[in-house]
């Protein structure tokens, strides 16, 4: 029988080393397999307790992230909530606010301190207007404010609206400014109560004594560097603030052909008592 080459002979002291097996059905042979069970045993009892472990630790985490999404939830539901209350709030003052300054009655001016030659004067519906057109005609850059200005704008020949304050002393300062719209060509003139209020309307934090609104469209004036010029404004801008100009104009020369007439009818009423009464007192001959 030929021999295995993979095999090699064992030395006598790993002989001696190596024990011998039990024998079957002895006491040490019951002992290696009681042993062997108990280390089966131990082994399962560590995995079922690691298992378990593992399974306690994934609830647990998923009772956190679920309460962490829930929490998330509430806290945007509570920042959402947070949110619109502010937006009312807001809201709510903003209403407020307007509801107090529309209560409230407009800058009054005593009559002493309007100056004598303020004619003619607009009523109160056209003084609410006028103020809208002047503050929509700032808005549009064309408007001229001050007496500076105005006097400029009148030489080179503007045309358009000159609303003058009532209340500025010493009256001085503007009486000129009539006389020059008269001579001027497509220029009405019309005063108004408070130089408050019209500084208000055309953008200034300080009180305006007149100012021009001008009728033709401003020229956009052209970049010397070489930078794309500004669009010109369209019709719908233009509209905007050219409309109510001429509606102004309309009615403020309605109301100085009314006071025109009402003088002339006055000065004949006059004239017509004052020969009455002369002839009356005239002695008989």
């Amino acid at each position: 029988m030929a021999k295995d080459p993979t095999l090699k002979k064992k030395r006598k002291s790993e002989a001696m080393l190596e024990p011998a097996a039990p024998e079957e059905g002895s006491t040490s042979a019951q002992a290696v397999v009681a042993e062997v069970d108990s280390e089966h045993a131990e082994k399962k009892a560590k995995k079922d307790k690691k298992e378990k472990k593992d399974k306690k630790k994934k609830d647990t985490d998923g009772d956190v992230t679920m309460a962490t999404e829930a929490g998330d939830v509430t806290a945007d539901g509570d920042k959402k909530e947070k949110k619109e209350k502010k937006e009312k709030s807001a809201v709510r003052a903003k209403l407020m606010a307007y509801a107090y300054i529309t209560s409230q009655p407009a800058h009054e001016v005593p009559a002493d301190a309007i100056t004598p030659i303020a004619s003619p004067m607009a009523s109160a519906k056209l003084q609410k207007k006028l103020l809208k057109t002047v503050k929509k005609s700032s808005r549009a850059r064309q408007l001229k404010r001050g007496v500076k200005e105005v006097i400029k704008a009148l030489r080179k020949g503007e045309q358009g609206l000159l609303v003058l304050a009532g209340n500025i002393t010493p009256m001085d300062v503007i009486s000129h400014l009539p006389l020059l719209a008269e001579e001027a060509k497509g220029v009405e003139y019309v005063w108004v109560t408070s130089k408050e209020e019209l500084g208000a309307a055309s953008g200034t934090k300080r009180a305006t004594s007149t100012v021009l609104i001008c009728s033709t469209p401003r020229r956009r004036p052209q970049p010397k560097d070489g930078a794309q010029a500004k669009p010109a404004p369209t019709a719908e801008e233009m509209a905007e603030w050219q409309k109510p100009l001429e509606e102004c104009i309309k009615e403020v020369k309605e109301l100085v052909s009314f006071i025109l007439l009402s003088s002339y009818e006055e000065a004949l009423l006059t004239s017509y008592y004052s020969s009455a009464r002369s002839s009356q007192e005239a002695p008989k001959y």
